[in-house]
Parts: C-alpha cells; structure tokens; sequence
C-alpha cells in the first residue's frame, strides 16, 4: 500500500489521519474493515509509533474508527438517519419509521426549575411566571443514542402530561393531548460534545455534534414550547426542501 507524500506545512500525525480518512470515506476501508496495524503505518508513513498513535486517535475522535483491545483498529458502522425540516411539519417517530427505524427515548430529567428570562421570551410568558418545567432526554433510533434534547415546558403542561412526557417524544405526547402543533421554528449550528455529553450519547469528548434550536407554536401563534436537540453528527442529519413562493 502506497501513500501520499507527507507535507511539512502540518503536523504529521494530522496528514496521516488526514489520508487514512479520505481512504475511509472513500470506500477504501469499509465499516468492519481493520486498518494497517501500528508497526504497518509507521512503516508506510516511516514516522514514530507516537505519531502513529496520534494520527489513530485523531480518527477516533471523529467518530471512524474504534479501537478494540488485543485485536485493532476498526472501522465504524456510518448509518445515518435524516430528520426532515421541511412542510408538511412530520413529527420525529413518524419521519424514523418512515426509514424503517425505530425511535425511543430516555428521560433523564424531569423537574420544575425557575424560569430564566431567555426561555420566558422565547414562549412569551407573563412576566410574573417564575417556575417551568424542564426535561433533558436521549433520543435513541433503533435502540442507538443518537441526541439529547432538552425542552422547556410551560408549568399547566408540564405538570398534565408529566408521566406521558417521561416515555414518549414530546410532540406525538402533545398532539394526542389536543396541543396540536402548527409551525415550527428551528436554527442550527454546530458545537462539540462536553464530557458530560460524550457520556450520554457514548462518543468522544470534542466530537462534532448539530445543535437544533426550537420554538414549537400550537394553533393561533402561540409559543408552547422550546428547547434544543443536541444531535450526533455522525449518526444524524437534518433535510429540508425549499419551494419559491409567487
């Protein structure tokens, strides 16, 4: 196996990992397939077992490849699902099946906490409102943690469908309930996951995640809810359609 002249205008381990992932995403190693060992790569590249290292934990941080004790480096599993941002308004259980995938959650918070002037804004509260209810949950597809989402529920709802909201996704819970959900609005942007949540969705500190920022309206215009989804970048993507209007 040949490689590509290393240049000097970067550090070696990252021109390494560099071409090592272009080799993956080009289909050159397939998920499942193990890479070159430690002693191959640094013949391959003539560089120190170090850099060899480093350059493997680059990989891993991205989300490619898994290192399995005794054995070595592997490729990962790639499968993505999309969630559709696009009219008309599909809710998350329906758009997984739809792809034949399985959609659950984990709650792993569910309290009364006090209101902070940004949600209140956002939901266009009265000013004298000072508790709301907060829920941080994982979104898993086919039993996969895939996101955390943590969402901001006024108080009458929060506490009506507080065993509903606990085991099901939140916008099936509400429209069941006669909250239906007419529009709405999302921004997105990018951040890396924090110790904590590399814990929660089981990928490395620092890996890339979207984060979908929301305001849920039910009928009439009315804010009801509002929260951000913090979504695995290597398992999860966002679509959408857009249509000229005349």
């Amino acid at each position: 196996m040949t490689s590509k002249n290393l240049t000097h205008t970067e550090p070696l381990h990252l021109a390494i990992s560099e071409q090592l992932c272009e080799q993956i995403l080009n289909g050159k190693y397939e998920p499942g397939d193990q890479l070159p060992s430690e002693n191959q790569l640094m013949l391959q590249f003539n560089v120190s077992r170090i850099t060899v290292r480093r350059a493997l934990a680059n990989l891993t941080s991205q989300g490619l490849v898994i290192s399995q004790r005794g054995k070595g480096v592997f490729v990962k599993e790639r499968k993505k699902v999309t969630r559709s941002l696009s009219n008309p308004l599909i809710f998350f259980d329906e758009d997984m099946a739809r792809q034949g995938v399985s959609s659950s959650i984990c709650s792993l918070f569910y309290e009364k906490i006090a209101l902070s002037y940004k949600v209140g804004k956002k939901l266009d509260l009265p000013s004298d409102t000072q508790y709301i209810y907060c829920q941080k949950k994982i979104i898993l597809t086919d039993q996969i943690p895939v996101a955390l989402d943590i969402t901001y529920i006024p108080l009458e709802l929060g506490k009506a469908f507080a065993d509903q909201l606990q085991s099901s996704l939140i916008y099936p819970t509400l429209d069941s309930n006669g909250v239906s959900i007419e529009k709405v609005e999302a921004t997105l942007e990018c951040t890396h996951a924090t110790y904590e949540v590399s814990q929660q969705l089981d990928i490395p500190l620092g890996a890339p995640l979207l984060v979908n920022q929301y305001v849920a309206y039910t009928t009439g215009g009315r804010p009801v809810i509002c929260g951000e989804t913090l979504s695995r970048a290597d398992r999860l993507c966002y679509s959408v359609v857009l249509t000229k209007t005349v």
